[in-house]
């Protein structure tokens, strides 16, 4: 289900497929900025459409800087873009303006830098976000030499205010333990000062494969730096950038994260392209944690694979099918004790992978998180949390125990609401918790676009949810022994929906609540206390299977069962059964309502005279007296009633499957349906 403002992800049981991934967040920005400090033309290509990366082509643009789209598309349109950026070598034809740079960072810093070089009057702002992080030791380290930058706002943070730079001095300090980004944007910049300037950098580098990427895109524009360890960096003078002619943007190592950690959760094998054994970005080595957690990993020049291994036998080993969906707790992963610094943002999607290892996994050496698109260890602590897992979180770290399985086939069951701060890598980290049993919510999903706005189509292309039969058909065709036995020869679980309804009027009789009380029975609908528990069903704690097998529940759950307002009302708890390994639901709305993806679907039916019949049985089995005539005349009446309801008309569903079972025995309607779901 979606809407503007959540998302919500259906329970996944296994995970297999490619994807090409989009272009790399880090690389399209540094090499946008490159091509425009340079002097030549540089065609760009497989550039990353998202927010990001056209807030840098705005600001280009607003810098007079020439961005052509090469498909002849406006800008920021597309995905894997081509485009000409023709350089300024180094001086912007726009001397004074203002630039919005939202909440990307991979913008905002790189161009502060550069624009504090470059001559001119700017002022620099983003969202609200933006300007609580942290740009004080970038700035600082500018005014070393010579920049004259000034805070708009609460100092050391966003929007600024840059005036022309009066350059001086050779050297220049930089913090290294905050943010990669300073260093960065103090690298690409200093080859506009036409001297060689060294930087040395103050405590431990966090992120150096960030660096890394920084120093190979440079190198590609035409300017070494001579690398000291971590702790210094020359830019010798006289080096200047030009274009290559045409540079190809790697995929996204960090959105390789969510796929290949698909595959450890839901079995695989997971293919992404676009990124491999080649890479220049550090969080490729993500795949090497996944191995340590138990995946298994390979690997080619321009592609990686991850699928979930379980041991078989001595010297054996088998991808898992589904693990998330029943695995044995020798399938589990394995909990990790991790240094994370060479994969910063990819780290973030280890955190969830720990739902589904075999203890506490600890991430350490993640203190750049907290100074990202939102404070990431307390936002991963909290939305863990929400289900059922323990987090402990401090200022550089963070370990997640898995909360203990409430059912051997569900890891986690708790359909949890998870809120995502606006911050794309939370969204797409929390949609593997739909691997956990009970599906996930994401709230506003859509600032995936970011880095990744098509990101949750992608996902659903490489993810099966949990298997559904959905059998309906009219009273007394046999829907509901049909169900209950195929769920049983599958190993599924079984919804009865007609069960709740007479559920509910049982709970609406002992309280006193009319039957035509529509608001109040729909309250209580999504209130009640009520367990299902294989034959078993409880209300308020107590076994009521005989009481709901009586006539008169029977005629109360009809009259209940036509209110508009229950039957939404209690839509979300029938969908709450649908957990792995898979589900067999029998009802009336079942393929059309309820589960309207259901994988086979399928309209039991029979004759009147064979419904009647069935009826009389029942009923005389359970010492009743019984008519026939009287039968026929009921089961007709029912169907006419049933059929014009306002909300959810008895009727065949698109999809779905006739199957007749006048002249069948049970025995062969449940091989029938057997069939078709196993030709699927």
């Amino acid at each position: 289900m979606t809407s503007e403002n959540f998302l919500d992800l259906l329970p996944l049981v296994s995970a297999r497929g490619t994807v090409r991934l989009p272009g790399s967040k880090s690389i399209s920005n540094r090499v946008l900025l490159l091509a425009a400090l340079s002097e030549g033309a540089t065609e760009v290509r497989d550039l990353l459409h998202s927010d990001d990366t056209g807030r840098m082509l705005d600001a280009l643009h607003t810098l007079g800087v020439a961005v052509e789209s090469l498909g002849g598309n406006a800008l920021r349109q597309g995905s894997g873009q081509a485009y000409r950026v023709t350089g300024c070598g180094g001086n912007f034809p726009v001397k004074e303006a203002k630039l919005f740079l939202g909440n990307a960072g991979t913008a905002f810093r790189p161009l502060t830098a550069a624009l504090a070089l470059a001559g001119g009057h700017y002022e620099l702002s983003g969202v609200p976000r933006m300007h609580e992080r942290p740009i004080g030791d970038l700035v600082d380290a500018l005014r070393q030499l010579g920049a004259d930058i000034r805070y708009s706002g609460n100092g050391g943070f966003p929007p600024l205010e840059i005036f022309p730079a009066t350059p001086t001095g050779d050297k220049v300090q930089v913090r290294g333990d905050v943010s990669s980004q300073f260093l960065t944007g103090l690298l690409m910049a200093l080859p506009l000062l036409g001297r060689t300037v060294a930087i040395e950098v103050v405590g431990e580098l966090i992120s150096k494969p960030y660096i890394e990427i920084t120093l190979a895109m440079m190198t590609r524009f035409g300017v070494k730096v001579e690398r000291r360890e971590w702790q210094s960096f020359v830019v010798s003078g006289g080096q200047r950038y030009s274009s290559p002619g045409t540079v190809y943007v790697e995929g996204d190592a960090s959105s390789a994260s969510y796929f290949l950690a698909a595959g450890a959760i839901g079995g695989g094998p997971v293919r992404v392209e676009g990124v491999g054994r080649d890479s220049v970005q550090g969080d490729v080595r993500f795949a090497e944690a996944l191995e340590k957690m138990g995946a298994r990993i390979t690997m080619g020049p321009n592609w990686m694979e991850c699928e979930r291994v379980l041991p078989e036998a001595p010297g054996t080993r088998r991808p898992h099918p589904c693990v998330g969906a029943g695995a044995p707790e020798s399938g589990k992963l394995k909990a990790i004790d991790l240094d994370c610094n060479h994969i910063p943002d990819a780290a973030m999607t280890l955190a969830v992978v720990a739902l589904f290892a075999d203890g506490a996994t600890t991430l350490r050496n993640i203190a750049s998180w907290r100074v990202k698109e939102t404070d990431r260890i307390a936002a991963m602590a909290a939305e863990l949390r929400k289900l059922g897992a323990t987090a402990e979180d401090g200022a550089d770290f963070i370990r997640i125990t898995p909360p203990p399985p409430v059912l051997p086939s569900s890891p986690f069951p708790l359909h949890a609401s998870i809120d995502t701060y606006d911050d794309h890598r939370m969204a797409m980290c929390f949609s593997l918790a739909a691997f956990g049993g009970a599906g996930v919510r994401i709230n506003d999903p859509g600032c995936v676009a970011k880095t990744f706005p098509d990101y949750f189509e992608r996902f659903a292309q490489i993810a099966k949810a949990v298997p559904v039969i959905a059998i309906d058909g009219p009273s007394a065709s046999g829907k509901g022994t049909v169900a209950q036995l195929v769920a049983k020869t599958l190993g599924f679980h079984f919804l009865d929906s007609g069960a709740l309804y007479r559920l509910l009027a049982l709970a609406a009789q002992k309280r006193g609540v009319p039957t035509d009380a529509e608001d109040r029975l729909a309250k209580l609908a999504a209130s009640m206390d009520m367990r299902f528990e294989g034959a078993g069903i409880w209300l308020d704690g107590a076994q009521v299977g005989d009481e709901l097998r009586a006539e008169q529940c029977a005629g109360m759950a009809s009259q209940v069962a036509a209110l508009p307002a229950v039957r939404a009302a209690l839509l979300d708890r029938q969908r709450a059964f649908r957990r792995a390994p898979g589900l067999v639901a029998d009802g009336r709305d079942m393929a059309s309502v309820v589960f309207p993806d259901a994988a086979l679907k399928v309209f039991l039916t029979a004759s009147v005279s064979a419904r009647a019949e069935r009826r009389y049985k029942q009923l005389m089995e359970k010492g009743m007296s019984a008519n026939i005539a009287s039968l026929l005349q009921e089961v007709r009446a029912r169907d006419e009633r049933d059929s014009q309801r306002s909300v959810a008309p008895l009727q065949q569903a698109p999809g779905a499957g006739l199957l007749d079972t006048t002249g069948l025995s049970i025995g062969q309607a449940v091989q029938e349906v057997l069939a078709r779901y196993r030709a699927l």
